[in-house]
């Protein structure tokens, strides 16, 4: 048995990779990602977050959100998520009772600081790049980095020169 520990901070930000089961491309499927989104949608009407930053790749996600203050359960969170994805698009699995969507875990990173959550932000933006599924942060369609150039955060050619140093050491798959 694991004897994994996650760290639970009321309020928090959080970095998570959610991975689909055996890197299936369940997210290849536009209505697909759509239902993630109404998935997410439903979830945060009753238990709210902030996405803070997003990248929505064939086999897995990267996404930063900051917790209501009081609140540390992302766990409950992605398990709705989860299971809002799984009915609507998964079939029944080798696994007794679960439908071969998800990976049945996620990996967390709780954020430390400011220069962490910035680290984060640059690695789900570029993570499409790094895959080789676009040449630029700006071409893949699911992911949150429009937002940040509107903001001012980002060059709309942010990424298209290579690896950022800031996030060279970085590998959260």
């Amino acid at each position: 048995m694991s004897e994994y520990r996650r760290l639970f901070v009321r309020g928090g930000h959080y970095f998570f990779t959610v991975v689909t089961y055996q890197r299936r491309p369940v997210f290849s499927e536009p209505t697909h990602v759509d239902i993630l989104r109404a998935a997410f949608k439903q979830v945060m009407a009753v238990r709210p977050l902030e996405i803070e930053a997003i990248v929505i790749l064939p086999d897995h996600l990267h996404c930063l959100w900051r917790l209501p203050s009081g609140d540390a359960d992302f766990s409950g969170r992605w398990r709705e998520i989860k299971k809002y994805v799984s009915k609507r698009i998964g079939d029944s699995g080798r696994r007794s009772g679960e439908r071969d969507v998800w990976q049945r875990r996620f990996w967390e990173h709780a954020i430390r600081d400011e220069n962490d959550w910035r680290r984060h932000v640059d690695y789900i933006h570029f993570n499409p790049v790094k895959h080789g599924l676009v040449s630029s942060p700006g071409e893949w369609p699911y992911s949150s980095f429009r937002k940040f150039v509107s903001a001012g955060w980002y060059d709309v050619g942010w990424g298209a020169g290579g690896l950022p140093d800031n996030i060279k050491n970085i590998d959260c798959e």
